[in-house]
């Protein structure tokens, strides 16, 4: 990730690409990307979970890599192209990862769906046929407190084309 452009002063407009959109938008560029995408943006796919980029509700995609957006600082993405959840589908066809985590329902409360799903779409981005232990690596740094771990690999591993490989 680029370093934050400290030679900025707080406050002056920044230019940003979300979801295939420039915005300009006036706010500090050491705000965290998050809160940008939250608050300014009314952008609602990633969550503000712990803070410090551990628990990975907030994560979003830049240039098609996972990022945890609670911790970047939004003029780091100056240049960059930033997807969050709802950047992911295409007109009314979602993602193939988004459709495999309601095919396999990999979901219970959703707060931590944001970060499972763009952690999948970021390797597969990467890696577009992963193995099993790819995607667990993968999903290792995402909390998930409800328990739905088998229903989330099952999703994982159904975008990954590994059919019913997420059963352990």
């Amino acid at each position: 990730m680029p370093a934050t452009n400290s030679d900025r002063p707080e406050g002056r407009e920044l230019r940003l690409t979300v979801n295939g959109e420039d915005r300009r938008l006036d706010v500090a560029p050491s705000t965290p990307l998050l809160y940008v995408l939250r608050n300014d943006l009314s952008l609602n796919g990633p969550k503000f979970g712990c803070g410090l980029g551990e628990c990975g509700a907030c994560m979003v995609l830049v240039d098609g890599r996972a990022a945890r957006a609670c911790v970047l600082p939004a003029a780091a993405v100056e240049g960059h192209q930033v997807t969050t959840l709802e950047g992911l589908a295409d007109g009314d066809r979602l993602d193939p990862v988004q459709q495999a985590f309601i095919d396999e329902q990999g979901a219970q409360c959703g707060y931590c769906l944001n970060g499972m799903i763009m952690s999948v779409r970021a390797l597969l981005n990467a890696r577009p046929a992963p193995s099993r232990d790819e995607l667990v690596e993968a999903l290792d740094h995402n909390l998930c407190r409800c328990g739905t771990h088998q229903e989330i690999l099952a999703a994982a591993c159904r975008a990954a084309g590994l059919g019913g490989e997420g059963d352990a």
